[in-house]
């Protein structure tokens, strides 16, 4: 078995995630740009808590984590995820996790549910339970061209409540990457809406112009 793991290593060396340089899945360089601290923002009285700022380095690895579909990049986001919802101090509420889902296309084109996939880990490692609220209305535009008015415009009555989900508990909105707020804002509007208790939003990256 370890010639066979050493061969792999020789024709498919492992590569940084940031960086693309051979070595390991995060070089020192790129650990530079990823390492979780804790980051409070508040985006139309939604409190989100972050752990990395987002970068280029951050930007790379949640790709490779959300388009590649690579272990060890689902592994650093899960990481920086469980590490701000232990600095969050929510220990004095009844806390679920509730994912942002993902549309239809991109599930059938990644073979997964992305956020989704990634808070059932977190869900493991925490004991905090996962309700699976929020499904997708209607299609959205891609955001990431869009401009802040233009994102919460798209955003705006995308998210409704998936059937034979009732309120309870606290609700933690759980997403990769928070940029102007729009995705978080309209999923919290919409669990708000009926009835459900939204107490903030976790992400494992905040843009910066929102610090």
């Amino acid at each position: 078995m370890q010639v066979f793991s050493e061969l792999s290593q020789l024709l498919f060396p492992t590569r940084c995630y940031g960086c693309n340089a051979i070595g390991i899945s995060i070089c020192s360089n790129c650990r530079r740009a990823w390492h979780p601290h804790y980051y409070l923002t508040h985006i139309g009285g939604l409190r989100v808590n972050s752990a990395v700022l987002y970068s280029p380095t951050a930007s790379k690895i949640i790709l490779a984590a959300k388009e590649r579909g690579l272990k060890g990049a689902d592994e650093l986001i899960i990481d920086a995820i469980v590490h701000v919802l232990s600095r969050a101090n929510f220990d004095k509420h009844n806390v679920r996790l509730v994912p942002i889902p993902s549309s239809a296309i991109n599930r059938r084109r990644r073979g997964r549910s992305f956020i989704p996939d990634i808070c059932d880990e977190i869900s493991e490692r925490t004991s905090i339970p996962v309700i699976p609220a929020l499904r997708i209305l209607r299609k959205v535009k891609d955001q990431s061209t869009l401009s802040a008015p233009a994102r919460t415009k798209n955003m705006h009555g995308a998210f409704g409540i998936a059937q034979k989900i009732y309120p309870r508990g606290d609700l933690i909105l759980i997403d990769d990457v928070v940029t102007t707020g729009a995705t978080v804002c309209e999923a919290a509007r919409a669990l708000n809406s009926h009835g459900f208790a939204v107490l903030g939003s976790v992400t494992a990256c905040v843009a910066q112009p929102l610090r």
